[in-house]
């Protein structure tokens, strides 16, 4: 939601230029936590991915991400859950420039984000597929496949994670088409604009519903078992009660009958239940 993602040069800018507005809180002044205790309502910044976040079109937010944190801050006496639909790689910015509390986008745990943000552990874990015309007419099974055909391009979200994956398995900048969401995923493969888009296998297996019978989402893709993507929810560095507060939450419920419930429609499962903490995916 996820990917998922590392951020462009522009995404780094507004990151370097957010992050001289971050700073220690004065000695008493109240937490992010104590805030929306005291209040009962929290922010959450998301961006439209299904199914880790997204707007239904009568404009309700949900998704794994969102609905995750209407449970777990419902734990915490927080009713009310504002979201703030913001592009893919404005989202930690907007997180470290306050207009918004907590990412719940699916954003996958990486080192480099570990130094913008602090994770909660993860909440589920999931591989990666490409989205292609009818057919597969170029036999894209990897990015490495890409890679060997110099014609071929490939669309991946501007700062997602996949951009990273697919340079360091040699395809070439010239080869890549980068595009602000998913909808321009699926509009590239379709107007044939690329050969193939890059994501999450729920993200391109629900493109592929979407798209009709012009695209499908391969059911074999080999990649790098390192590559498999960890999403949680993301707070500001200083807000590390809040995160703590939502770990102990999270860790009493994972796995439960009510959180496998809640993700069902979105369709994970068992199988999605994360093996791995956010420590060891921040020490890279």
């Amino acid at each position: 939601m996820k990917s998922k993602r590392v951020s462009g040069m522009l995404g780094a800018l507004c990151v370097a230029a957010a992050g001289l507005a971050v700073h220690a809180l004065p000695a008493g002044a109240e937490t992010t936590l104590q805030r929306i205790q005291r209040t009962g309502e929290v922010r959450i910044g998301y961006a439209n991915e299904s199914p880790f976040a997204y707007t239904t079109p009568d404009g309700t937010v949900t998704g794994e991400s969102p609905e995750i944190a209407k449970k777990v801050f419902a734990k915490l006496g927080v009713k009310k859950v504002d979201a703030v639909l913001t592009e893919w790689g404005a989202l930690i910015p907007g997180l470290r420039a306050g207009r918004f509390d907590v990412i719940a986008a699916g954003m996958y745990v990486t080192p480099e984000r570990c130094k913008q943000v602090a994770f909660a552990n993860p909440q589920y874990q999931i591989q990666d597929t490409l989205l292609v015309l009818k057919g597969n007419p170029k036999n894209l099974h990897s990015y490495a496949d890409v890679a060997k055909q110099a014609d071929t391009k490939l669309a991946v979200m501007a700062g997602a994670v996949e951009l990273g994956y697919a340079r360091s398995s040699g395809v070439k900048d010239d080869q890549l088409l980068q595009v602000p969401d998913t909808t321009a995923q699926l509009q590239a493969v379709r107007a044939r604009r690329a050969d193939a888009a890059a994501g999450t296998q729920l993200t391109m297996k629900g493109l592929a519903a979407k798209g009709g019978p012009q695209v499908e989402a391969i059911g074999t893709f080999v990649d790098d078992p390192k590559h498999t993507g960890y999403g949680a929810l993301a707070f500001r560095p200083d807000d590390t009660d809040l995160r703590d507060a939502v770990n102990k939450e999270l860790q009493a419920w994972l796995g439960t009958e009510d959180h496998l419930k809640t993700v069902a429609p979105f369709g994970f499962d068992k199988s999605n239940l994360p093996q791995k903490k956010t420590a060891e995916l921040c020490g890279g």
